[in-house]
């Protein structure tokens, strides 16, 4: 694996930086190294929010990055700012929902997940950040869809055992 560096970035209230806290805790439980480094802007939810995480097999000297293996991009805002920072050959992954333009760049792999589409089928607008983490999870291998879900059973556990079963089911909607 080396080292493999990622943006996840969308909106305020989208749940992007539990997105990266999900995967740095699953790398974390598989004896990975991990970064992780959240930006928010000038206001929380509605506002831009962005966070790094850095998942490798040997330790970290930076949580900071300039390029980056993946971008998962929640809105139209998030995908024009963090395109350019892939390297060729990176993955991104898009809110198809809520971005209705291409991707400008043809040496990178593009998945179009219509999560915020598919979180309203499935009743809870909420859960569209854990459809697209079961759809970065899967189409990086970054780390197992199985860790993963125990991390879901940790966050939303005894406190938000409700949400257990909704976060799960859309963790496991979409493959590509």
């Amino acid at each position: 694996m080396a080292t493999y560096k990622m943006f996840f970035a969308g909106t305020g209230g989208q749940g992007i930086m539990l997105m990266g806290q999900m995967v740095a805790s699953a790398a974390i439980h598989e004896d990975k190294d991990t970064t992780f480094f959240p930006s928010y802007g000038p206001e929380m939810r509605g506002g831009t929010a962005n966070c790094t995480v850095i998942v490798s097999d040997k330790p970290i000297s930076s949580p900071l990055i300039f390029e980056s293996d993946c971008v998962v991009a929640m809105n139209l805002p998030s995908m024009l700012k963090f395109e350019s920072t892939l390297k060729s050959g990176g993955t991104m992954l898009l809110n198809k929902s809520l971005i209705h333009q291409e991707a400008k760049r043809s040496d990178i792999t593009v998945y179009d997940v219509p999560v915020s589409d598919l979180a309203h089928d499935l009743g809870d607008p909420r859960v569209a950040n854990m459809i697209m983490l079961g759809a970065f999870v899967r189409t990086t291998n970054i780390v197992s869809a199985s860790e993963l879900e125990k991390v879901i059973h940790e966050v939303f556990g005894e406190k938000k055992a409700e949400m257990v079963d909704l976060n799960l089911k859309a963790f496991n909607l979409w493959n590509p």
